[in-house]
């Protein structure tokens, strides 16, 4: 493990949060949609249902989309910016089946509020660990998903959004055989 599970979930939000928009495919068109993403990530609290609180949210991914290829100052920025905003103050909470855990925001604050303060909380921790380089870009070329590297070797290159890896095993496969 790299980080607190907290964390790391937390980290694989903003992945999933940002691929809704991968490869020029939109995922969060409806509320239903939002829905859908928020119920299969875990996330709990108030909600409003509405197109205000959708727009909010995409907001909010492309902000996290910019700040994932971000140098470590523009990130601190943000992740500082996003936190202010939300007039976070962390405490330790329990709940659901989950241990002890953080959260920065009230179960009543606004989705989009709850969302950018658990994503900034947990890119604290890659930024104050020096691990912003686990943040990374599909390395399949026609792929613009987002990828984070939790391996032990570092060696995670390919989204879960598709079938990047495979394709990009098949094609070296392939290519081997016709050198031969």
């Amino acid at each position: 493990m790299v980080f607190a599970p907290d964390t790391e979930v937390a980290l694989r939000s903003v992945v999933g949060l940002i691929n809704t928009s991968a490869n020029g495919e939109e995922k969060l068109s409806t509320v239903a949609d939002l829905d859908r993403f928020l119920t299969a990530e875990g996330f709990s609290g108030s909600r409003t249902h509405d197109a205000a609180e959708l727009a909010s949210v995409h907001r909010l991914r492309g902000e996290l989309a910019e700040l994932w290829l971000a140098d470590e100052g523009t990130a601190v920025d943000t992740v500082n910016r996003l936190l202010r905003e939300a007039r976070a103050l962390p405490q330790l909470m329990k709940h659901d089946g989950w241990d002890w855990h953080l959260h920065a925001t009230t179960p009543e604050a606004p989705l989009a509020d709850r969302m950018s303060t658990e994503a900034a909380m947990a890119l604290v921790d890659v930024i104050r660990s020096k691990e912003m380089d686990r943040m990374l870009v599909c390395a399949a070329d026609d792929c613009d998903a987002v990828v984070l590297d939790l391996s032990r070797n570092r060696s995670k290159r390919y989204c879960d959004t598709g079938n990047c890896a495979n394709r990009a095993h098949v094609a070296a496969y392939r290519a081997r055989k016709a050198a031969s």
